[in-house]
């Protein structure tokens, strides 16, 4: 399974410009219910990744979702690091595994499971879970890109209704209530990035 290195290439950029765009945001989500700095530990994550774009997108896809989380895990600080790297490296596991393009849907869900073991969460405790279930759920259904985007933003959305259960935030208990979570936002803006750049540049 070779990914495509010129589109492998283009959604690790499209990545970066997302999270750099919306840096100053998603520190402000953080603010308000974290330590402030979850914009910031993103992108340094994605500058991480692109200094190894040429080196990444030259491998067999498993071992570049693989490469990519390890590089997310030693450069983004805080919770985000341990839980995005979890769920590319488990990918690149399942899908080695698997070897067929067609069980990336079941290789993403068997990595969101483990990214809610990791944290010891679930999906309603107000956290990326809370987008990245529904994703999936919408990718088994084989649902268009543009409703992809659609799902991950309102789920990230939602998120602002929830009392956060788990990591900082839930230090403060129903004072949560009200605030978007951080990481169901960046967690949005990726997905959204990666649809929109597929659509964009998938070949046909």
């Amino acid at each position: 399974m070779q990914a495509e290195p010129v589109l492998l290439a283009g959604l690790i950029e499209a990545c970066r410009a997302a999270i750099t765009a919306n840096s100053d945001h998603l520190c402000a989500l953080d603010r308000a219910i974290g330590d402030g700095d979850h914009g910031t530990n993103m992108q340094r994550g994605c500058e991480a990744v692109s200094a190894e774009e040429a080196t990444v997108s030259g491998l067999p896809l498993p071992e570049a979702l693989e490469r990519i989380g390890l590089t997310l895990v030693m450069s983004i600080g805080g919770a985000a690091g341990p839980l995005y790297g979890t769920l590319l490296i488990e990918m690149g596991r399942e899908l080695r595994k698997s070897g067929r393009e067609q069980d990336f849907s079941l290789a993403l869900k068997q990595a969101i499971d483990a990214v809610a073991r990791r944290g010891r969460s679930n999906a309603g405790d107000k956290t990326l879970l809370d987008v990245l279930y529904p994703v999936q759920d919408a990718l088994a259904q084989h649902s268009p890109l543009t409703d992809i985007v659609r799902r991950a933003e309102l789920s990230a959305r939602l998120t602002g209704a929830m009392k956060a259960m788990r990591g900082r935030a839930a230090y403060l208990g129903d004072r949560s209530i009200g605030h978007v979570d951080p990481g169901a936002s960046s967690c949005a803006l990726l997905t959204t990035a990666i649809c929109r750049y597929l659509e964009e540049h998938r070949p046909e």
